[in-house]
């Protein structure tokens, strides 16, 4: 099918994406090719493959070209300084595209370099905050982000990947001016659009039998719609313990 965009390397996925215009942004490109997904996945011989692999406990790491959609959707919100929660963060793969994605560009500075320093201010850093329900899962996505270079943007916050309740999000560090959600959900969860910027849009895939992927945007005065994007297979959007009779 057209979006089967595998490659024997990282550079070849990236690029085959590129090419059949799944990834068709430079920043999105640019942001994936940084992360290496052979970090990410359990048996690095298929990492560039795009299809969803297992990575144990009934989860899964999505397609290559799923996440490049979910982070070309996401783009008008994943400017550097901004906040975005990845609910069933998984691998970590997700985080670490999405960091890259919302870090200040080299030298953390907006303006030339000829501008009089007291006229240019630092770009806030951005924040990606992980939630997983299964321990195992947020202990290994930590090493794979460590692995992949990002050990210490763990240290300092950028990236934060917790143990909890996805459909519950995180409010302690909300509002989040993007909310990716990486398992189906029956009906989009309150708590999640709660947690949602004025302006903000949340990824999510919705449905049981019958999925699609939504977009959940709420504009500056707070109204929020909704709108079907496109048709998916995710696994589902559920509690630990239902996880657990999954697990592989």
């Amino acid at each position: 099918m057209a979006w089967r965009c595998s490659g024997s390397s990282n550079k070849e996925l990236i690029s085959n994406m590129a090419q059949k215009g799944i990834a068709h942004s430079e920043h999105v490109a640019k942001a994936m090719s940084s992360v290496d997904r052979a970090n990410y996945v359990r048996d690095r011989s298929s990492a560039y493959l795009d299809s969803p692999q297992s990575i144990g406990y009934g989860a899964t790491i999505s397609a290559p070209h799923m996440h490049a959609y979910a982070s070309e959707h996401l783009l008008p919100y994943l400017h550097p300084g901004a906040k975005i929660l990845d609910v069933g963060s998984g691998s970590g793969y997700l985080a670490a595209v999405f960091h890259h994605l919302v870090s200040p560009p080299a030298g953390g500075i907006n303006s030339s370099p000829n501008t009089p320093s007291t006229l240019s201010a630092p770009t806030p850093k951005g924040k990606v905050v992980g939630i997983e329900h299964i321990p195992e899962l947020v202990d290994w996505s930590k090493e794979n982000l460590k692995a992949d270079g990002l050990g210490e943007k763990i240290e300092n916050g950028e990236i934060r990947i917790i143990v909890g309740d996805g459909r519950l999000g995180f409010p302690e560090e909300g509002p989040y001016d993007a909310i990716h959600v990486g398992a189906a959900a029956p009906s989009v969860p309150d708590a999640l659009i709660a947690q949602l910027a004025s302006p903000g849009r949340m990824f999510i895939p919705v449905g049981t039998y019958a999925q699609y992927v939504m977009h959940i945007d709420k504009d500056v005065n707070g109204n929020v719609t909704q709108s079907k994007v496109m048709g998916v297979s995710y696994v589902p959007l559920t509690d630990r313990e239902s996880q657990s009779t999954r697990r592989k």
